[in-house]
């Protein structure tokens, strides 16, 4: 497991199995016993806390990396790999946690 993966998931009912994009920084899986995940969702509200992704990103349709819906899970419950992010999205992904936030230093121009 590494940070940027987009992995599937398995949250409690009535969730259930569904993608998440890991946001916790790659050697921290080694010892934790939960991490933090960000929803992927084919609701795609274009707005700046999401990052929008698609089959360029080896996702199947449409969807988007939502930074307003973070998760705290057990690292047990992550499943198989479905993409690793690009390095040009990983720079989307910290400016939608910004939005997210309200960091304005992650903001962007």
């Amino acid at each position: 497991m590494k940070q940027y993966e987009i992995r599937w998931v398995r949250l409690p009912a009535p969730v259930g199995l569904r993608p998440l994009l890991l946001l916790t920084r790659s050697p921290a899986y080694a010892y934790l016993t939960k991490v933090l995940a960000a929803e992927v969702t084919t609701r795609v509200r274009g707005i700046a806390q999401e990052v929008r992704l698609g089959p360029r990103d080896a996702m199947p349709k449409p969807c988007a990396a939502k930074l307003d819906n973070i998760h705290l899970i057990p690292t047990t419950s992550i499943g198989p790999l479905i993409t690793t992010l690009r390095p040009e999205r990983v720079v989307e992904v910290k400016r939608a946690l910004g939005h997210a936030l309200s960091w304005s230093e992650l903001m962007g121009a």
